[in-house]
């Protein structure tokens, strides 16, 4: 945290998170933050520090040069919000609501995303560096500039999402559990195309059959 450029104007935090609040230069630090209402908060260039979100909604806000560390999101609603300039570390998302959110030069380090909801999410020059995705639906989301090197996609839906110069070559484990269409404007590499040929396959209707006999 002391590489940030405005870590010396943070303060620790205290008082309670509330609708349409500001909240700059500020360092949360170990908060257990349950059921909170932050709707349309704005929360820029502070720090959170092993914190827990459980439940709480902060649809609509917005987090710009914000550092995230250990932080836990357990069903909480961050739909609508957006995320600007933004780093988390060894965080975990559960049950979490990000649809319709907007993300830019965000990176996720080192994250687990389970069951998160990011459809219909904008995401431009995103990476997800050494990421756990599982069941997470980025379905009618557009990802531009997005890469994931060292995650592992498990079970990941794409459905009527659009892709341009996604980087799905140097993740370490690629299942798509639906939405293989919207592949096109990814890059992937060669053992993962043969792992995902036979459902690519099935996809655009080719028949695979090998030996003498009739087509």
């Amino acid at each position: 945290m002391d590489a940030l450029p405005y870590a010396h104007r943070l303060s620790p935090f205290s008082g309670e998170i509330e609708p349409e609040g500001v909240y700059e230069w500020l360092h949360f630090d170990g908060s257990a933050l349950e059921d909170l209402d932050g709707e349309s908060s704005r929360f820029s260039e502070s720090a959170f520090s092993s914190v827990t979100f459980t439940g709480g909604g902060y649809r609509r806000s917005r987090f710009d040069d914000v550092w995230l560390n250990a932080v836990r999101m357990v069903g909480t609603d961050l739909s609508e919000t957006t995320w600007l300039n933004s780093e988390c570390s060894a965080g975990i998302l559960a049950g979490t609501e990000i649809h319709s959110a907007g993300m830019h030069r965000v990176v996720f380090h080192g994250c687990k995303f389970d069951s998160v909801n990011l459809r219909g999410a904008a995401l431009r020059d995103v990476a997800f560096v050494d990421c756990l995705l599982r069941d997470v639906d980025f379905g009618g989301a557009t990802l531009t500039g997005t890469s994931f090197p060292g995650s592992t996609l498990d079970g990941v839906h794409l459905r009527k999402a659009t892709l341009a110069d996604v980087g799905l070559h140097e993740a370490a484990g690629l299942h798509i559990a639906s939405g293989l269409e919207a592949l096109n404007g990814a890059t992937i590499s060669s053992t993962q195309l043969l792992d995902l040929a036979p459902a690519l396959a099935q996809v655009i209707g080719l028949t695979v059959r090998d030996g003498a006999g009739r087509p």
